[in-house]
């Protein structure tokens, strides 16, 4: 059996040059990534480590990342990944669990326990250490395919972390069934945006490096333009992602998603099932793009495998998580535990799955590892069913499944379905005690709206035709965003939570669902907007508040499409000559112009106030809004001041504001918000 290591000698061999893992500009070829990997684990030897000691480190999306890792390996050390947002309690306990010796972390960590060995993860890579250790470069040991290369600790949202224990044989597997599950190419250029301390992450990265294929690392999804970037710098032809990160990279790139997307040769979901949506859109959007979708758990890393694209068309097989490969068996329990050999959509069980994948147990948890290992099966929590066909459907984990008066409901179909409505952006179902004490428990649907047409009743009004009635939601409660965990899948035990102290007594009310679903719009339908409806949006601005309710603004209404094309023409012109920064706009219907008297010191804030008070009056009517503000700098430059002159604008206005206005023609963006810049005193 051949290891990651020796087979990346053998790649140095054939192909020395070729590129192997990058970060922005960053990067290492094959050959480079193997004396990397030499220096490391030699130094790691010369300092004392020795045969299956445990080293913990960070996992950053870099090179340095990738080489510590067999580094570490590569003296025959056992490698234990912490997050790169890892707390020190966290390390105190997985060092201690795991009676480790050495922590390689470039992370500042505050009052840490003193007995903890820590060295700089950087300057171990840069080999900056080799003179303190004796720098004399040892020989790999290939291990035996039952030795322990890994330890995986899952993040747990309650109690202590677990630590999955894989064998070389576990890893070589784990990659083997990537490769053969997606089909990867040797010349395959990965863009790989997930932490590198996540199962599906490093069973990516393994399957890349195995195959000699090429890795490009990125630090998230925060900025869809930097996996636009990666794209054209490397010539990308695959991206690996969760679910929820798609939705945010196609709110980011709007228009483009489909040109830019579009250029992958595949893209591979895990860490969650895509939506029937997701699924339905995504195969429409993307023609030349394979899609696939993965299961897999850290304990088994990915098992079942499906080809989006091929049955995005059958109307039952959309509905699959996958197919296990010819060298992985799967099999449904009942809650005796036995087999049941017939399961269907109304007789579905825990999956059971076996194979060479399957980790040796859990590290110091001989219950667990009991519990979860019987008979050489790999118990799991999914509740799933089988078809003819051997297709695996996925109604949801065991503790997530509604009794409602003896009937079982999936969440996941419920959130499937409800996905499909088009008012809504995304939704998550638990089940809640039924406050009228006879079903037992009941469903409910968190709903994160997509615009300000939503409502409680509609949505119910359209579930109510496509599931049956004790499938149904008893309530509604709207959010801004549902809550996730590190890799994005819907923490359900903080949607518990949220109901446990809020109940159904929501605080949204329309004028918030407003505020938090409205977004910039930057491309408008070719429709007028109705003259009363124009009038209250400019009442909404002028009843703005004013400073010493002075009202020295001016609001400059342009309905002209030629005089439109003129006003943009010339401002982006201008903007360019001067170097100031101007977003566009396509085909506004309206343009409002906020002026106010420079003489009044509190002018600007009028101005922001009455701007905010039209956009969110003209979202409330489903009109599209824009905040365009290049004229304030460019009110006396020509050709600017002689367009704004002929609107007889005073010439001692400043424009604060330009709002555009019109029926958007596609989604605006939804940008992540941060958390921390809230303080209580």
């Amino acid at each position: 059996m051949k290891t990651l290591i020796t087979r990346i000698m053998e790649i140095v061999l054939d192909k020395p040059d070729k590129l192997a893992v990058a970060f922005k500009k960053e990067q290492l070829t094959y050959y480079e990534l193997l004396e990397k990997i030499k220096s490391i684990g030699s130094c790691l030897a010369n300092m004392g480590i020795q045969k299956g000691d445990r080293i913990l480190f960070t996992t950053l999306s870099k090179p340095e990342m990738v080489a510590t890792y067999l580094g570490i390996q590569y003296c025959g050390a056992i490698a234990v990944f912490l997050d790169k947002n890892v707390t020190v309690g966290n390390i105190e306990f997985v060092y201690k669990d795991t009676n480790a010796v050495l922590v390689l972390t470039d992370k500042p960590l505050k009052h840490i326990n003193n007995n903890i060995k820590i060295l700089s993860l950087k300057k171990l890579y840069l080999g900056e250490l080799n003179e303190c250790y004796n720098n004399k470069e040892i020989s790999y040991e290939i291990p035996m395919e039952n030795d322990i290369a890994e330890l995986l600790f899952t993040t747990g949202t309650t109690g202590n972390p677990k630590g999955v224990i894989l064998s070389y044989k576990t890893v070589y597997n784990i990659l083997k069934n990537t490769i053969d599950g997606i089909g990867i190419h040797e010349d395959e250029r990965l863009l790989l945006p997930l932490p590198l301390n996540h199962s599906f992450a490093l069973r990516v990265l393994r399957a890349l490096l195995y195959q000699g294929a090429s890795i490009i690392l990125q630090n998230g999804f925060t900025f869809a333009k930097e996996i636009e970037n990666n794209l054209d710098a490397y010539h990308c032809t695959a991206l690996a992602v969760v679910p929820a990160s798609i939705e945010t990279i196609s709110r980011q790139m709007q228009g483009q998603f489909a040109e830019i997307i579009g250029k992958f040769r595949y893209i591979e979901a895990g860490a969650g099932s895509l939506t029937v949506e997701q699924r339905k859109r995504l195969t429409k959007l993307l023609p030349n793009t394979i899609i696939y979708n993965t299961w897999g758990s850290s304990e088994s890393g990915g098992a079942l495998f499906i080809n989006v694209t091929e049955i995005a068309s059958d109307p039952e097989k959309i509905h699959s998580i996958g197919k296990p490969l010819h060298n992985i068996q799967v099999r449904v329990l009942n809650e005796e535990g036995n087999e049941i050999q017939q399961s269907d959509n109304e007789h579905p069980g825990r999956m059971s799955l076996k194979g060479d994948m399957q980790m040796i147990g859990y590290w110091n948890r001989k219950e667990l590892t009991e519990e979860t290992l019987k008979d050489g099966w790999l118990q799991t929590s999914d509740i799933v069913y089988i078809d003819n066909d051997g297709y695996v459907y996925m109604l949801g984990r065991a503790d997530d499944i509604i009794n409602v008066g003896g009937e079982k409901v999936s969440p996941i179909e419920v959130e499937n379905i409800a996905s499909e409505y088009p008012h809504i952006r995304e939704c998550a179902c638990i089940g809640i005690p039924d406050p009228d004490k006879i079903l037992g428990y009941v469903p409910i649907l968190f709903v994160v709206p997509k615009d300000n047409i939503y409502s409680s009743e509609d949505i119910h009004t359209y579930l109510a035709e496509h599931m049956e009635r004790y499938k149904l939601p008893k309530y509604y409660i709207q959010l801004q965003d549902l809550p996730r965990n590190r890799m994005q899948k819907i923490d359900r035990k903080a949607l518990r939570k949220i109901w446990d102290e809020q109940g159904n007594n929501s605080v949204m009310n329309p004028v918030m669902q407003a505020l938090l679903t409205r977004r910039s719009i930057r491309k408008f339908k070719d429709r007028p907007i109705p003259k009363n409806i124009l009038d209250m949006i400019l009442q909404a601005g002028y009843y703005a508040p004013s400073g010493h309710n002075m009202q020295t603004w001016r609001f400059t209404v342009i309905q002209d499409r030629e005089k439109i094309t003129r006003l943009k023409e010339a401002t982006t012109k201008t903007a360019k000559e001067h170097n100031v920064y101007c977003y566009g706009f396509e085909n506004p219907v309206c343009i409002i112009l906020i002026s106010n008297d420079e003489r009044n010191q509190n002018g600007c804030q009028d101005a922001s106030c009455a701007a905010e008070n039209i956009f969110l009056a003209a979202h409330s009517y489903g009109i599209g809004s824009v905040w365009l503000n290049a004229l304030m700098t460019l009110r006396n430059k020509k050709p600017v001041k002689n367009f704004l002159d002929e609107l007889g604008i005073p010439t001692r206005h400043v424009v604060w504001c330009m709002v555009a206005l019109g029926y958007p023609l596609e989604e605006g963006t939804l940008l992540a918000k941060k958390k921390d810049v809230v303080v209580f005193i």
